[in-house]
């Protein structure tokens, strides 16, 4: 008489294989939408910068608005930067060779007049040529205004980059600790945005946006636990194979 085979012992590893994939589909999705909305941070609520103070730790990329004025005569430069023109890259898409502008990203001392403190704020590229404050007074925006700008945290020194050169005000990545020292702010900073431009300043808008995507280990997990329990389930049930 033949053994009858319960219908679970085939409807289980099924359903732990669909739970799996299902789990890590889950994950994925939200992953893209954080990243969308990261990416592409017009697409975000601006949050107001003082109820999110306490919380910049977790908002990279998220974009703030602040209200003060800026002390241009701290100004920080980060270098070599080329700007960031989207329109052009695209067009450049696939050349070996390209005509790319070297310049530097100006950081500012920027007093928030709400809080009483000062931060850092990321104006934007200027060309070598322009890297001295006097050519380009015009820019040197006075007064309180509003502006809005991606939440930065420190950059860690990557491989091959020289050390930032902090007696000549030449910086070669974004050391906030170190900024904050020199210049008597509060090591939080922000890129401002490319509608904070005005003529004759620097240009805003200069993120490269480098998410750092730490649910790809889930996602390995996930799809890995799923084909392993298909594999046994294949092995066991179909072909037959005694464990």
């Amino acid at each position: 008489m033949g053994t009858f085979a319960h219908p679970n012992r085939f409807i289980f590893p099924w359903l732990l294989a669909g739970s799996a994939a299902g789990m890590e589909a889950e994950t994925d999705c939200r992953t893209g939408q954080q990243g969308f909305c990261r990416a592409n941070s017009t697409a975000c609520r601006v949050r107001v910068f003082w109820e999110c103070l306490y919380e910049l730790n977790e908002l990279e990329y998220v974009p703030v608005k602040v209200r003060g004025h800026f002390d241009h005569t701290k100004e920080l430069y980060v270098l070599p930067r080329s700007p960031v023109d989207p329109e052009k890259e695209a067009r450049n898409a696939g050349r070996i060779m390209s005509n790319v502008e070297s310049g530097a990203h100006v950081i500012t001392p920027f007093y928030c007049t709400d809080l009483g403190i000062t931060i850092l704020v990321n104006r934007g590229f200027v060309p070598r040529k322009k890297m001295n404050p006097e050519t380009r007074l015009k820019g040197q925006i006075q007064g309180d205004i509003e502006l809005i700008g991606l939440v930065r945290l420190t950059e860690p020194r990557r491989a091959f980059v020289p050390e930032n050169n902090i007696e000549q005000n030449t910086w070669f990545y974004r050391d906030l600790d170190a900024m904050a020292r020199v210049t008597g702010a509060e090591p939080i900073f922000i890129d401002a945005d490319y509608r904070s431009s005005v003529p004759g300043g620097p240009i805003g808008g200069q993120t490269r946006v480098t998410l750092r995507n730490e649910h790809m280990q889930y996602i390995l997990t996930w799809y890995t636990l799923c084909a392993a329990t298909s594999f046994l389930w294949y092995k066991r049930f179909i072909q037959k194979v005694p464990f």
